[in-house]
Order: structure tokens, then C-alpha cells, then sequence
């Protein structure tokens, strides 16, 4: 096969033990091969590619290591390769597994635009880019820090999503649109949290170590928003699009602005009931907002 040719034929690896689905696994790869049957026959036109990527797998980790392998090929990361890479990850590390299949559900539940588990699959640059980012992620863990590397300069050419291997992402994570999406080195992302297209979480520049962002379970962060430096967006916390945020943010509280201050004053800030990371409610009240 030439180099970087894209690879359209199914594997026949062996099937490993540790690939055994959980319940949630299988209910949600169920629904993905109905849906894609469904949209084979709706759509000829769509019905080799649905096939390829989906119908022809035994599994979601093998579905996904092959659309994965296609999506970041290029003539030095031959698509055989990164399929091997992706399928060893997934199958020997369930926790990789419940991550995208949480990832999945997240994407289907917070975003109305999202038709299918099958539509979140083949088509969300930013759930791609985040089980990619997982598995580079592990090789960083491993000491493989050139592949994991060149991994995220792939990640960033193809999805346009930079996300440093170093960093810590939990599960349920949604990136909606993800375009423009940076996360540096030292950041964590925890559980539930939903990040729209064009945000940071960066360094000041200013210091060494442990210098990114730390996002708490269940945090909204709207579109073009930017946090700079080693501070704590407490859980279920709300950062208003195209903010500019560098301080702490108490738990379920609202910033916003640049610079970004906290609605109801830093005092007394207005706490919230609901978790904006899974509700995707970017609104707050102006009248409570104090400079």
C-alpha cells in the first residue's frame, strides 16, 4: 500500500479478553450499528462508508480505532499503524472504554444538534479529538512522549483541537464544535464538564510547573472564553463566553467578562442549583452582575 493511503478493509485481529463489553458498552454499539444501517439504507450514497467504518466491526473500540486510524493518517503514520495503537489502548484499559462511551452519551444528551450516537462517532471532531488525546494520554504515561507528541500535532492539524498529552481529561467531557480548542500541559478537566469551540486553558507564561488550569466536575465553558494559569474553576461553576479568567471561581458560582468577575460580586457571588456543564444554560442576570 502506498504510504499515507487511507486503509478501507477490516482488520482481523484477534479478538482480546479484555474487550468484553459492559452492558453500556454494548447498549450504546447496538444503537450505533442500528443507526447505521438505518442511514445506509436512507442514504446509498453513504452506505460503503457506513459499512467500513461501522457495520464491518465486531466492537466500538474496533469501530473507532479504524474511523480514528483513517481520520490522523498521513504518509509517516500509516493508518495500519494507528490502528494497532488505538485498538491496543482500548482494549487493554476499560477505563478508556467508559470514558467514550461516557463521551458519547454526553454528546447525544447536552447537544441538540447531535441526530445519533452514530452522527457523534463519524462526524464530532471534538469528541474525536478527545478519545485520540486519551490514548496519547497513555503513551505519555508510558514514556512513549515522541509518539504521544506527534500524535497531538496530528490531532491539531486534522481536528484543529491542540490538547497536550499530559493532560488530565475525566469522562462525560463534551467539546461542542471544538474548533480552536487549547488545553496545556498541566491542565485537568473533571467529570461532566462542557467546553465550546475557541477556548483556552493556558499558562501566564509567568511560571514553570504546574501552571494550567484546574476545571472542576460539571463546569460550562462558553465559547472564546480563556483561563490563564494554575486557578480552580470550582465544580458545577459557569464561565461566560469570551471571558478572560485569572482567578479562582467558586463552586457553582457564574464568571464573566474580561476581566472576569464573579456575578453578584467576589463578596457574595450568586450560586446556582443546577450543573451548567450538563443543563449547557449560559445565562445568567445582568442585573447581579457587579464590576
Amino acid at each position: 500500500m502506498p504510504a499515507g493511503e487511507r486503509w478501507h478493509h477490516t482488520p482481523s485481529s484477534p479478538v482480546q479478553p479484555s474487550e468484553k463489553e459492559t452492558d453500556d458498552e454494548a447498549f450504546v454499539w447496538s444503537q450505533i450499528k442500528a443507526e447505521a444501517r438505518r442511514e445506509a439504507e436512507l442514504e446509498p450514497a453513504l452506505a460503503s462508508y457506513l459499512y467500513s467504518t461501522i457495520l464491518a466491526h465486531s466492537s466500538l473500540p474496533r469501530s473507532l480505532s479504524f474511523h480514528l486510524g483513517n481520520k490522523l493518517c498521513s504518509s509517516t503514520l500509516l493508518s495500519t499503524l494507528l490502528y494497532d495503537l488505538f485498538l491496543s489502548a482500548f482494549s487493554t484499559e476499560h477505563g478508556l472504554r467508559a470514558a467514550t462511551v461516557a463521551d458519547l452519551r454526553a454528546v447525544r444528551v447536552r447537544d441538540p444538534a447531535c441526530v445519533s450516537f452514530s452522527h457523534c462517532l463519524l462526524n464530532y471532531k471534538g469528541f474525536l479529538a478527545c478519545q485520540a488525546q486519551r490514548v496519547a494520554h497513555k503513551l505519555w504515561n508510558q514514556s512513549r512522549r515522541p509518539l504521544a507528541l506527534a500524535l497531538q500535532s496530528r490531532i491539531s492539524d486534522v481536528f484543529a483541537v491542540d490538547i497536550h498529552p499530559a493532560a488530565k481529561i475525566g469522562k462525560g467531557v463534551l467539546f461542542d464544535h471544538a474548533t480552536g480548542v487549547v488545553v496545556g500541559e498541566t491542565a485537568v478537566i473533571g467529570n461532566n464538564v462542557s467546553i465550546l469551540h475557541h477556548v483556552t486553558l493556558g499558562g501566564t507564561g509567568k511560571v514553570g510547573g504546574d501552571r494550567h488550569p484546574k476545571i472542576g466536575d460539571g463546569v460550562l465553558i462558553g465559547a472564546g472564553a480563556t483561563i490563564l494559569g494554575n486557578v480552580r474553576i470550582g465544580e458545577g461553576a459557569k464561565i461566560g463566553a469570551g471571558s478572560m479568567v485569572l482567578i479562582d471561581v467558586p463552586p457553582r458560582t457564574t464568571a464573566v467578562g474580561n476581566p472576569a468577575k464573579l456575578v453578584g460580586g467576589k463578596d457574595k457571588p450568586k450560586q446556582h442549583k443546577e450543573c451548567p456543564g450538563e443543563t449547557m444554560d449560559h445565562t445568567f442576570e445582568w442585573s447581579d452582575y457587579i464590576i
